[in-house]
């Protein structure tokens, strides 16, 4: 039987319902559904889904057992390379990656990976998420107690995975997380309605399983630094604290009362647990009128949490044309169900404030496309005499962010490049100093989740062959020894 064209959908809330609460959006595949997808697979006998995983899961492989039934094997090939896949099968943006490969995307629509991953990790969360055996630890012996030990700085996607695959292979893990919670931007980064909050404890929960320890607020740079890390006996470090600093446009008016940088808007309202309103009443102060200025997934998850937080209307002000847009498609698709009005080809040129200092309007410009940039994308250009006033009291900026300085400003040798990310082998993470690697925003620059995923894996690859003496690894002890 030939494969069936389409893929199945999955079953979502209703936008009118959808727009009023912080339950999440997408349902979920049915047992008969994630059959149904699975076998649209055609079994390529040289599958190139793989080629577009940054973690490397054995796709064939979990798919066909979910077609046979078996679901606990996909979920043990999928645990296999990806400790998180609840997650990833929630946010990650499959269809440029290993979507994209599906050979069956070349006449029909792909395969929907994702959301079998997703089916598959909520399937196991309902039978009861199990610790699996972890072999004996493996560092290479230096001095007890301290071969083996590696510290991790950051719980975010980075830092979780390259935690859990030292884990696995049995090093004694820390992770050091500044806030008084894991999960980085998993947590305070993501609207519920995208990654609910018990979806993500339980991964967290899964990778403290595998003998990981977590410390929170424990802020390196200040609590330690990497360099006490290292002297206290830790034997390598990986650092994944993201690029959690916000990018400004550097117009008139962006220092007034109402104006949020995403960053601050999306973690108060997880941070303070908004999303639990009335339970929970927080300090976070939306209008009648939104402005959200950009066009990727963050500017997306600001102007739909502004929705459902009483907003109407909320704007999208974003300088290009849909096309050019780097969110999510599926991610545009739900914002335009919820009746987020998009002002495309538009630019903020500054933010018009009363006599009390608070916001009253945003003055825009209206742009057209030119030639391609250095990105790729026509680059956009404003139209003489198109300047107009949009009507709003709160504007969110959504333009990407910058490196976290606060590590590399207290590691002394540790190279970084002008834009304040650390210089980082784009295969081990090895950074300047020996038995220091990085991986994630902090290397790249504000990225997905699942390249900052496989960043940690690569890392922990690498890391394991330092700790066995196979890239120059540690040969003694440190003369200087402590606890943290």
């Amino acid at each position: 039987m030939p494969p069936q064209p389409e893929r199945n959908r999955m079953p979502e809330q209703a936008p009118a319902a959808r727009r009023q609460n912080f339950d999440e959006v997408a349902l979920g595949y049915t047992e008969e559904l994630a059959q149904a997808e699975a076998a649209r697979c055609l079994g390529c006998k040289q599958p190139r889904c793989v080629e577009g995983c940054p973690v490397e899961v054995d796709i064939p492989g979990f798919v066909a057992c979910v077609k046979a039934g078996d679901y606990a094997g996909a979920i043990a090939t999928l645990k296999d390379k990806n400790s998180l896949p609840a997650i990833c099968g929630r946010v990650c943006p499959q269809e440029t990656q290993c979507e994209q490969k599906c050979v069956l995307g070349r006449r029909f629509e792909p395969v929907a990976i994702g959301r079998l991953e997703r089916f598959c990790a909520d399937w196991e969360r309902r039978q009861g998420i199990k610790a699996p055996s972890r072999p004996a630890r493996n560092g290479k012996p230096v001095r007890p107690p301290f071969a083996g030990r590696v510290a991790v700085v950051g719980s975010g996607p980075a830092g979780l995975t390259c935690a859990g695959d030292l884990g696995k292979l049995g090093y004694a893990v820390t992770i050091f997380e500044a806030f008084h919670d894991t999960g980085g931007v998993l947590r305070y980064g993501i609207p519920e309605f995208r990654l609910p909050k018990q979806v993500l404890q339980e991964e967290v929960n899964y990778v403290g399983s595998l003998g990981v320890e977590i410390k929170v607020n424990a802020v390196i740079g200040r609590l330690h630094t990497v360099e006490q890390l290292l002297r206290a006996g830790y034997q390598a470090v990986f650092i994944g604290s993201g690029a959690g600093a916000p990018s400004f446009m550097g117009i008139p008016g962006e220092n007034l009362n109402g104006v949020y940088s995403a960053n601050e808007f999306l973690t108060r309202v997880n941070l303070m647990k908004a999303y639990r309103f009335p339970e929970y009443d927080t300090p976070v102060t939306v209008g009648g009128r939104v402005a959200v200025v950009g066009g990727g997934n963050v500017a997306m998850d600001a102007a739909r949490t502004a929705l459902r937080l009483g907003a109407d209307p909320v704007f999208i002000v974003y300088r290009r044309s849909e096309r050019e847009m780097p969110a999510r498609l599926e991610e545009v698709h739900h914002a335009q169900e919820e009746g987020i009005d998009f002002h495309l080809l538009t630019n903020p040129v500054r933010v018009l404030g009363d006599d009390q200092g608070w916001v009253r309007g945003l003055e825009c410009v209206r742009m057209e496309l030119g030639e391609p940039d250095g990105s790729g994308r026509r680059r956009p250009l404003p139209v003489a005499g198109s300047e107009y006033v949009l009507e709003v009291d709160t504007v969110v900026i959504a333009i990407g962010n910058i490196a976290n300085p606060l590590v590399p400003s207290t590691t002394p040798g540790l190279e970084t490049n002008r834009y304040g990310n650390i210089v980082a082998d784009p295969v081990t993470g090895q950074t300047s100093l020996p038995g220091v690697y990085a991986g994630g925003d902090i290397v790249t620059g504000a990225a997905t989740v699942i390249e900052a995923m496989g960043a940690g894996k690569r890392a922990a690859r690498a890391i394991d062959a330092y700790l066995r003496g196979k890239d120059g690894g540690p040969g003694a002890a440190r003369d200087e020894k402590g606890s943290v």
